[in-house]
């Protein structure tokens, strides 16, 4: 049974750092991409930051670009999203969501619907207030 799991949301004023993690069991780690995805309230999911099972090439969304970082260790099975720089339009449900690596790049991954992705973790929330 495949599974991802995320920690590390929580509450931060505006300016604020956060780091998001997401732990991978029941997979093969480093067959797939990986991603963070966020969910507003009233809006759609978006595609935050991708990776591939290297780790070398990434994709950002542009308003998150600059301030986020994903990584990844394949050894612990964990991506990290290294947040700084918070705003309060980031506030969202973040998800950690996988996808094999012969399906999509990065930025296939990060602009792919949540039906064409492989698994996704239950979601962390982060507020960040003004």
């Amino acid at each position: 049974l495949v599974k991802l799991m995320e920690s590390g949301g929580g509450s931060v004023q505006a300016g604020g750092s956060l780091t998001l993690v997401c732990t991978g069991s029941g997979l093969k780690f480093d067959d797939y991409y990986m991603g963070w995805f966020r969910q507003a309230p009233g809006k759609e999911r978006e595609g935050v930051a991708c990776i591939t099972w290297s780790g070398y090439d990434t994709h950002y969304a542009g308003s998150v670009k600059g301030r986020f970082s994903i990584t990844r260790d394949n050894a612990k099975q964990t991506v990290t999203l290294q947040m700084s720089g918070l705003k309060p339009d980031d506030t969202a449900m973040y998800y950690c969501a996988a996808v094999h690596f012969r399906r999509f790049n990065t930025e296939e991954m990060c602009s792919a619907t949540p039906a064409d992705l492989d698994a996704w973790g239950q979601g962390t929330l982060v507020t960040v207030s003004s």
